[in-house]
């Protein structure tokens, strides 16, 4: 797993939100981007990461930040999550690992003893260049929000 560090730019993508509009980075050019990795909508670490930063929106807003968040679930998958628990920003559905890919979040995993390759739960904040200006790898789901260094 070749993961993105901070200071590196991150590569232009083009994927597909849960309504199916095309979102790209470069759409996010001169603006200030949170880029959030989960595994699995509907889960109970990745409802809990997602509910918090939708409830942390506003002062997210305020600060002058954008929000994606990203997995590989499929475009349905994604729109059940959103609309359930009332996202206020857009789920991408990369199902072709092209973010997942760019960012370098997918490798091997353990999980109940079992090993496998999925999306590792990562977050990027990223500046109005497309430049990595932080990056946190022990996400704390239920107090995301509070991990972020917003300024």
């Amino acid at each position: 797993m070749n993961t993105l560090n901070v200071g590196d730019v991150v590569p232009d993508f083009t994927v597909h939100d849960e309504q199916g509009n095309q979102v790209r980075l470069s759409d996010y050019k001169g603006k200030k981007l949170i880029v959030f990795f989960y595994p699995r909508a509907n889960t109970p670490g990745c409802t809990a990461e997602a509910c918090n930063l939708r409830d942390h929106y506003k002062e997210i807003l305020n600060k002058g930040y954008s929000i994606l968040g990203v997995s590989a679930d499929n475009q349905r998958k994604q729109s059940n999550f959103k609309n359930k628990y009332e996202f206020p920003f857009p789920l991408l559905a990369d199902t072709e690992h092209e973010v997942i890919n760019a960012f370098g979040v997918w490798g091997p995993k353990k999980f109940m003893g079992r090993s496998f390759d999925g999306t590792h739960r990562k977050t990027f904040i990223l500046d109005e260049d497309g430049v990595v200006v932080q990056r946190i790898d022990k996400v704390k789901t239920r107090d995301h929000a509070a991990q972020l260094e917003l300024d």
